[in-house]
Order: C-alpha cells, then sequence, then structure tokens
C-alpha cells in the first residue's frame, strides 16, 4: 500500500451512503485481543514482542485471501508524517503511531478494516462502517475474530472472558462506538444536556480521534465504557437503543433553527462557505468548525450542489499529515495553513462546478 496514494482518497465510511449518514458519519466496533501464550506488552521483551508480531503479520496477511487482501504496514519503519497520517484516517490510534518497537497494520483496500498489533493488547481488531450500521460491523467483525482465532488461541478465563491489558476491557473486550455530527445541539448548547444524561447511564463521550482526543468540527463519539459482565450482543443493543434519540434530538433543533430564524442559519451557513471558499490561510480548528456549519447547511438544504462525500472528506484531508503528504514535504504551521486554505478553495470550486484556480 503506497500511503502517497490515500492522498487521493477515501476509505469507505466516509461515504455518507450510510443509513442516517445526515447525523451519523460512521459506526465502529473495536475487539481487544492477546495470544494465550504470550505476556501482556507491558511484561514482554523485544524479542517477546517481535514474535507476536511476527506472528500476528502471518495471521493477518492470510486472513483476506486472494478475493480480499489486507495490506500489512510495518508501523515500527514508518516516519512520523506517515503515522500521523494513518491516525487522521482512522486506521490507527495514537497510542500506536507514537509507541515504539515492533508493532504494525493490516488494512482493506476499503479502508473498513483495520488490525493493529502491538498497540495496547497484541491485537485491537476494528470495523469501520458509513451512517449507522452496528450489525454490519458486528457481523464482519466476529468473522475476522473467528478467523484469527481457528490459527491459534486468544488469552481467555471461563469466569472472566477474554483477557485484557486494561481492566475495563475484560470480558468480551468490545468496544462499541458511533461517530456523530451535532452542530445543532452545540450551537444552542443542549449539548450539555446529552453529555449528562449519557454518563448517567455509563456510556463515555470523546472527540474525533477518540479517547483523550478533544471534539472538533463538532464531531462526538459515542461508545460503551465497560465490558465485563455483559454479552457483546447486549452493548451494541445498548448503544442501538440510545443513538436514534440523539439522532431525533439533532434533527428536532435543526428543524427549530431553521424554523425560528431561517435567515440568520441561512447567513451563518453562507458565511462560512464563502471564507472557505476565499480565505488566503485558514487554520486546522477553523477549518473544522466552518465546515461543520457548511455540512448542517448542506444536509438542510441552505447550500446545492454539494455532496456529502466530498465535504465529508474535506475534515480529513485537511488535517496536518495530509497536507504535507500532498506537498512531499514537511510544512510549518503557517505555510500549512496558507496551502489549505488554496486546497479548500480548489477542492470546493470542483465540488459545486465552478472554475478552478489557474
Amino acid at each position: 500500500m503506497n500511503l502517497d496514494d490515500l492522498t487521493q482518497t477515501s476509505g469507505e465510511w466516509l461515504k455518507g451512503t450510510g443509513p442516517q449518514a445526515d447525523i451519523v458519519i460512521s459506526s465502529r466496533i473495536r475487539l481487544a485481543r492477546n495470544l494465550a501464550a504470550y505476556p501482556f506488552l507491558s511484561r514482554a521483551s523485544e524479542g517477546v514482542r517481535r514474535e507476536i508480531e511476527r506472528t500476528l503479520s502471518e495471521r493477518i496477511q492470510r486472513l483476506g485471501g486472494a478475493q480480499h487482501p489486507l495490506q500489512y504496514i510495518d508501523v515500527s519503519r514508518l516516519e512520523l508524517l506517515d503515522r500521523q497520517f494513518l491516525v487522521e484516517r482512522q486506521l490507527i490510534s495514537r497510542e500506536h503511531a507514537e509507541s515504539d518497537g515492533p508493532r504494525g497494520v493490516g488494512i482493506s483496500p476499503e479502508e473498513n478494516v483495520s488490525l493493529m498489533v502491538n498497540e495496547e493488547d497484541h491485537l485491537r481488531i476494528q470495523v469501520l462502517r458509513s451512517g449507522f450500521d452496528l450489525d454490519s460491523c458486528w457481523a464482519e467483525i466476529s468473522r475476522i475474530d473467528a478467523a484469527l482465532e481457528e490459527e491459534g488461541d486468544f488469552a481467555f478465563s471461563e469466569r472472566l472472558g477474554y483477557l485484557t491489558a486494561c481492566p475495563t476491557n475484560v470480558g468480551t473486550g468490545i468496544r462499541v462506538s458511533v461517530m456523530l455530527h451535532l452542530p445543532a445541539l452545540v450551537i444552542t448548547k443542549e449539548i450539555e444536556k446529552v453529555f449528562k444524561a449519557l454518563h448517567r447511564i455509563g456510556l463515555a463521550v470523546r472527540g474525533l480521534y477518540g479517547e483523550g482526543s478533544q471534539a472538533m468540527g463538532d464531531f462526538y463519539q459515542i461508545s460503551n465504557q465497560t465490558t465485563l459482565g455483559r454479552t457483546e450482543e447486549e452493548l451494541i443493543r445498548n448503544i442501538k437503543d440510545v443513538i436514534p434519540n440523539i439522532i431525533q434530538y439533532e434533527h428536532r433543533v435543526r428543524h427549530q433553527l431553521v424554523t425560528e430564524d431561517r435567515q440568520k442559519l441561512h447567513d451563518q451557513v453562507s458565511r462560512a462557505f464563502g471564507i472557505l471558499k476565499t480565505a488566503q490561510t485558514i487554520s486546522s480548528d477553523e477549518t473544522m468548525h466552518l465546515l461543520s456549519s457548511v455540512r448542517m447547511g448542506v444536509n438542510l438544504g441552505l447550500i446545492e450542489n454539494l455532496e456529502l462525500p466530498a465535504l465529508n472528506a474535506l475534515f480529513i484531508h485537511t488535517q496536518p499529515a495530509h497536507l504535507q503528504k500532498l506537498r512531499h514535504r514537511p510544512l510549518e504551521s503557517g505555510e500549512r495553513n496558507a496551502v489549505r486554505a488554496r486546497y479548500l478553495r480548489e477542492r470546493l470550486a470542483q465540488a459545486s462546478g465552478e472554475a478552478t484556480e489557474e
């Protein structure tokens, strides 16, 4: 897999084709697994880590077969920029990027499956889908999990379930999460009510890049916090029961904003679109904020001739590592801001069917 080629594409989860894609960017299920024959990574020597990495990389490369090959990347050999690039595309975690020692990742061509080797656990299996589609995620990740376990046992206790490096993952080892775009709830400050309600029922709220990340562009990941004592199906059903209420809440508040003062909202959205189309320099934070307004405007019919897939891609492609990969060299912050602005002008003009810059 040539990482430079990925700058011209978007992962399947960004296509905006899944159920409820106006609000739900993606659904994700992740499983934490450890090989029974080896200690946890915190107690493993460099040589043992290398053996774990070799064993799992071979299994991963056999997993896809000729019809659905998985590309395996040795993360330990990547430059910092390439590791950050994979983080921005949601293919590896920040912890995996910033760690050291033998480690890697297997990635499907559609970027909807990734298998991180030697992150916190020996193996982290991740399946992503566009929109609100946890059932499809679960069917695919169950297939992958079963296929990998056929080749060797994972660490498992009859009393506790799957054994993991972090106690909060013991049991099923599952994390079920849905990424939502909630600009109307943010504008009206109703988002705090949502956070409090979610915390009361034991669900976590995180930013675009998961644990430890801040919300950017009004994106929030809702996920389970514990896995012990409940089945995978129960944890998935819990998320599936909660998310429709948040979707309905966001829809209701959007309708309220349009009904009560359509002109004001239209002006806010149009100004955001205008800045993105004409700015000569722009930061990542401002870009995310303005794109969030524009995305809401597209879904409310306030902006025409702009499709969600192209807009969704801009949230990722304007991140620092992507811009530097596009220019094939490191860029200082100020230079990145200028490159980002030019990239936005070109892509938005292209997406809107307008003439591009010479």
